[in-house]
């Protein structure tokens, strides 16, 4: 196996763009993402698994067995909105060609769907702590670039690691506009103060309101899936550790 697609149903849309949120730095994409979701209701349509993710599996309280996994969800416009699609999930390849490999199939999917503009979401890692994330951007094509710019993003300089750089580049190959949003984050949890701002952004560049009263949801949710993993620690685990640390301490 290298990358195995499991198709539940096949949308029909028109000129839908795929917003790419997987884990990463300060799990900012993995938040917007969900968030999208739970306030379009958005609808599953497609798994992706690959050879290339971790290999263990983790149980849930009521014994349910969870795996690695990409899932693919839509959305159609109403109103005069752009019909969507949300690639969101637990896991990123592990490997190079993993990557590559997982990155050519995602934008198969896409493009057999009609999509011919991208936008991929992450963190972009600071040491200071700041009130307001700062926006960052890159992207294939001058005129994504210009809107971006003129929401007062600046222009982000050096590599982007991951699917959120990889989809944008080989999507250009492909003659699909794109463009990466990162937003300014410690990355030391998931930080929905940075989601945020990417969530204000996609709404203006797409011209789509989105309720963010509730995105407080999607970040506990992320946290949590995210524990189950082991890839960040559980409150558990981290009152443990302080417990341990101030033992014998009057």
């Amino acid at each position: 196996m290298v990358c195995v697609t499991r198709v539940h149903e096949k949308p029909v849309l028109t000129d839908p763009v795929l917003i790419e949120g997987l884990p990463g730095i300060g799990f900012v994409a993995n938040i917007a993402a969900l968030h999208l979701i739970q306030e379009l209701k958005a609808k599953l349509f497609a798994e992706l698994r690959s050879s290339s993710f971790q290999d263990f599996a983790t149980t849930a309280q009521n014994g349910d067995i969870r795996v690695p996994i990409n899932e693919f969800y839509y959305h159609k416009g109403k109103n005069g909105e752009r019909d969507f699609i949300i690639l969101y999930g637990n896991t990123q390849a592990l490997t190079t060609v993993g990557q590559y490999e997982l990155c050519g199939r995602i934008l198969d999917i896409a493009e057999e769907l009609g999509c011919r503009f991208i936008i991929t979401l992450g963190g972009l890692k600071t040491d200071r702590k700041v009130d307001v994330p700062k926006l960052y951007c890159a992207a294939s094509d001058s005129k994504p670039l210009s809107e971006a710019l003129n929401l007062g993003a600046g222009i982000l300089r050096g590599q982007i690691f991951g699917v959120a750089g990889l989809l944008v580049g080989l999507g250009k190959l492909r003659d699909i506009e794109g463009i990466c949003l990162l937003a300014e984050t410690l990355g030391l949890y998931p930080d929905a103060t940075a989601a945020r701002e990417i969530l204000k952004a996609i709404g203006r560049i797409l011209h789509l309101e989105v309720d963010l009263s509730r995105l407080d949801v999607a970040a506990k949710t992320t946290r949590s899936t995210l524990e189950s993993f082991g890839l960040i620690p559980s409150t558990i685990e981290k009152r443990t550790k302080e417990e341990a640390r101030y033992r014998g301490v009057i």
